[in-house]
């Protein structure tokens, strides 16, 4: 049986996965990534927040062939670092999903109100 003792507090010291010896030092790791890519996710959110402001017509929103090479880049990054094409390409087509929808409100809300 494994013990671990778990302060609770969260850290920027990094454990590889192969130092990971408990069920909750892989669990500390994965929430300090998770905590990571919230600010990332965060920090994008601004951006394309920035675009809906920029752009002038809800039709703006969605381009397929911008969100195709998004796509294709990305899955080319995954496959350097080892990570599942698909899986990559089902997150962010869900990402870009979400912005497009947002972005699209954003625009309209403005277009009623001018």
């Amino acid at each position: 049986m494994h013990t671990s003792s778990s302060t609770g507090a969260q850290t920027d010291v990094t454990k590889p996965p192969a130092d990971c010896m408990t069920k909750d030092d892989v669990r500390a790791e994965i929430d300090r990534i998770d905590q990571g890519l919230l600010m990332l996710l965060a920090e994008r959110h601004r951006y394309v927040t920035r675009m809906a402001e920029i752009k002038t017509d809800p039709h703006e929103a969605y381009d397929p062939t911008r969100i195709e090479a998004i796509i294709s880049k990305q899955r080319g990054r995954a496959e350097e670092l080892d990570l599942d094409e698909d899986q990559a390409e089902l997150i962010w087509r869900t990402l870009i999903n979400w912005n497009v929808n947002y972005e699209k409100g954003i625009i309209a809300a403005r277009k009623r109100q001018g």
